[in-house]
């Protein structure tokens, strides 16, 4: 994966739709916003999306598709107590996500393999908001 993708995802603004309304933004490197932090409890949490699998655009209808199929998958791991619909933005793109509380790293790992995404933001509790690459090829695991 070249730096520049690797940049793109840095830069994006990860949003998850609260409760009561309104947005919280998700940044890479930076801590939870305190909604969010609230909500997580101190749990291990991701924000993941099955739309267009290796950073390839797709039609719609099949991102829609991809995108229910992780949500079943995402309810069926034991782990996992809540999800929000999120929004993951960029310069001129915008793909449906989730915000996911419980599942551990590697649950999250394989679903991101299994949906082909080339990464995926996680983080501990209030703790700041991490970039873990997930292809095959290096680098892997966390992003410097």
């Amino acid at each position: 994966m070249d730096t520049t993708l690797i940049d793109a995802y840095r830069a994006t603004e990860y949003r998850v739709r609260l409760l009561q309304g309104g947005w919280a933004s998700i940044h890479v490197d930076a801590a939870l916003p305190e909604p969010l932090q609230t909500l997580t409890g101190g749990r291990s949490w991701a924000f993941i999306t099955a739309w267009n699998p290796h950073s390839q655009p797709q039609p719609r209808s099949q991102n829609h598709v991809a995108q229910h199929a992780l949500l079943a998958a995402l309810r069926t791991l034991p782990g996992t107590l809540y999800i929000r619909p999120g929004l993951g933005s960029g310069d001129n793109w915008r793909e449906p996500s989730f915000f996911v509380i419980g599942p551990d790293l590697t649950e999250i790992d394989q679903l991101a393999q299994q949906f082909r995404q080339h990464a995926y933001v996680h983080g501990l509790g209030e703790g700041a908001a991490r970039l873990r690459l997930t292809s095959d090829r290096e680098p892997h695991g966390q992003a410097g």
